[in-house]
Parts: structure tokens; C-alpha cells; sequence
């Protein structure tokens, strides 16, 4: 018996805490994303270059919001070796 209104209390106040969530977030007064908000026709995350060491290892080359990041990935994980500020690349000239 006490652990049945034990049980049934906590999902009342469960119930209680979705509830007021939902309510908050329908009134525009909670936000449940901590992302910022993209830039108009701008995606947050871009990859720019992608180059392939070994069939194991690469090198990868990605635009962040108004980050550049060089990331390293391998079959231990992956690194970031190098950040700083985005920059715009002219287009990569074509090979004929």
C-alpha cells in the first residue's frame, strides 16, 4: 500500500512538471534547444573538405556557425587539431 502512494505520487508530480513544461513552451516562455538560431540561408554546420589518409584515418575540414574546425578522425576517435575563425574559401578551381 505505501509504495503504491509512493509510486502514484511521483507520477503526479511527474505529470505535474510535463504539464507545466508543455504550457511554458506554448506560451513562447521556455525554450527547450540551447542552439542558436541558424543565420537566414546559412546552415550552422558545413563541411568544407574532406581528405582521406589511409583507408582508416582522414582528415576532415568543417565550418561550425563562425567557427573553422580541422578535425581528425581515426578508429580511436576523433581530434580537433585546429579552430579558429571562419573564414570564406574561394571555389576550388575544377580539373578538367
Amino acid at each position: 500500500m505505501e509504495t503504491t502512494q509512493q509510486l502514484l505520487a511521483v507520477m503526479v508530480v511527474l505529470g505535474l512538471l510535463c504539464g507545466s513544461l508543455w504550457l511554458l513552451k506554448r506560451k513562447g516562455w521556455a525554450r527547450t534547444s540551447f542552439r542558436r538560431p541558424a543565420r537566414p540561408g546559412q546552415p550552422r554546420l558545413e563541411v568544407i573538405d574532406r581528405l582521406s589518409l589511409t583507408p582508416q584515418h582522414s582528415l576532415h575540414l568543417v565550418r561550425l556557425a563562425d567557427r573553422t574546425l580541422l578535425v581528425g578522425l581515426s578508429p580511436q576517435g576523433c581530434s580537433l587539431l585546429e579552430s579558429g575563425p571562419s573564414v570564406t574559401l574561394p571555389p576550388a578551381p575544377m580539373e578538367s
